[in-house]
């Protein structure tokens, strides 16, 4: 079987709190501009109660994070997806390119071998 590669990055220390903090960040950034947009939009709206108001931007804010969650989640599955393919596709090559070296190997003996037995039958 041939070895394959760390399934992700290297372990370091603090590297999973670091994607977490990340993670937060990002999400929390998300959220900023999410409610940004909702309160663009009830400005647009200016027959709205303040109730109101603050109810159409939390719906907003909700499906907006919603749909960022969805698109964030069939992104990873893709790249889960062709992460498979790729280590799959590069496993079968090493086997090829190992196949190769291994004829190429061979051939060269034989050349060197029926060389050598050439040059001691002809100095006999």
């Amino acid at each position: 079987m041939i070895p394959q590669g760390p399934p992700g990055p290297p372990d370091r220390p603090g590297a999973g709190l670091a994607g977490e903090i990340e993670g937060y960040l990002l999400l929390e950034a998300e959220r900023d501009q999410a409610r940004r947009e909702a309160a663009a939009l009830c400005s647009r709206l200016p027959w709205l109660t303040t109730a109101q108001a603050e109810d159409v931007a939390r719906h907003y804010v909700d499906q907006r994070l919603g749909l960022t969650g969805q698109a964030l989640r069939r992104t990873a599955d893709r790249a889960h997806r062709l992460r498979g393919e790729y280590e799959s596709r590069y496993a079968a090559l090493r086997v090829t390119l190992l196949k190769w070296h291994a004829l190429c190997a061979s051939l060269l003996l034989a050349v060197a071998g029926t060389a050598g037995a050439s040059v001691y039958v002809l100095t006999r």
